[in-house]
């Protein structure tokens, strides 16, 4: 499949544009809900479709049974996020990173499908859903290590497979917390309260991440953002550290962006066929990452 062909010709010009800015050049990826999307991820952050706010830091730590819904949510839906397939736009970052043409990429996702596609070593503005904490003494843990003491605590709960159901961050349901019997495991290191490994809000950012992604955005001459509206302060304080050290910036969005008035090229349309298209235009092969 050709990508580059089945684009508009505004979207063609746009490509072009895009292709000659990052040619022979280091560009840094700040990526959003938008990467994923086509894999059936929803944009867990924020109200939610339902209009209905997540569960935050402090609520969770509050009392038990915000910890059972958590986790009663996190249970049902985490194998449908662990199934899913990387999208084509994962591909297209791979393989320009593969190439020397792309640094790193800075995610506020949390879905895993950037190291799934070969994607080396993103920084995790937002934490993973891959993993879990302890709030006690830190210990940290493998989700699907976790899923076998969750499932021997409550053998009788059903798996949801449907993506757009996930429950990354659970949405506040008083009534679902009330009613929720769900027996979340202890830490067996020290009995403490495990958290899913993924930033809730109101919880400190992971400063190792961070400092990744700006490091990252220090060594490049182009910022690309793609899929993020960048409302959520993380990804935009990457972008602003690239901007500060003399980088160019792109962006790939549905949308508008916060930081479209600043954009040397900016391309409305979906992450996957640009950046598809874009590599086609800079020569890099993918097709050895295509299923």
């Amino acid at each position: 499949m050709t990508y580059y062909t089945n684009l508009s010709e505004d979207e063609k010009a746009k490509v072009d544009e895009l292709a000659d800015l990052m040619r022979g050049k280091v560009t840094t990826i700040v990526a959003g809900a938008g990467m994923s999307t086509d894999a059936g991820i929803p944009d867990y952050r924020g109200s939610g479709s339902s209009g209905n706010p997540t569960v935050d830091f402090d609520l969770f730590m509050s009392h038990p049974k915000w910890q059972r819904w958590v986790w009663q949510r996190n249970q049902e839906t985490w194998r449908t996020v662990a199934g899913l397939t990387p999208t084509a736009g994962h591909l297209a970052v791979a393989a320009l990173q593969r190439a020397g043409l792309v640094n790193g990429i800075a995610t506020q996702n949390v879905d895993g499908l950037d190291e799934r596609a070969g994607i080396q070593r993103p920084a995790l503005l937002h934490g993973t859903f891959d993993l879990v904490d302890c709030t006690t003494c830190g210990a940290q843990y493998s989700r699907e290590e976790v899923d076998g003491w969750m499932r021997r605590l409550n053998p009788d709960l059903k798996d949801d497979p449907d993506p757009k159901n996930v429950a990354i961050l659970a949405q506040v349901d008083e009534d679902g917390a009330n009613s929720s019997t769900f027996e979340p495991a202890p830490c067996p290191r020290c009995g403490g309260v495990l958290k899913p490994n993924v930033v809730f809000f109101g919880e400190q950012l992971p400063m190792q991440e961070m400092d990744l992604a700006f490091a990252y955005a220090d060594a490049a001459d182009v910022i690309l953002v793609v899929g993020s509206s960048l409302m959520v302060a993380t990804g935009l304080w990457v972008v602003h550290q690239g901007l500060q050290h003399g980088a160019k910036l792109a962006v790939i969005n549905r949308g508008p962006t916060q930081v479209d008035y600043n954009a040397d090229v900016r391309i409305e349309g979906g992450s996957s066929e640009i950046l598809m298209a874009l590599a086609e235009r800079l020569g890099v092969d993918y097709s050895e990452y295509q299923g």
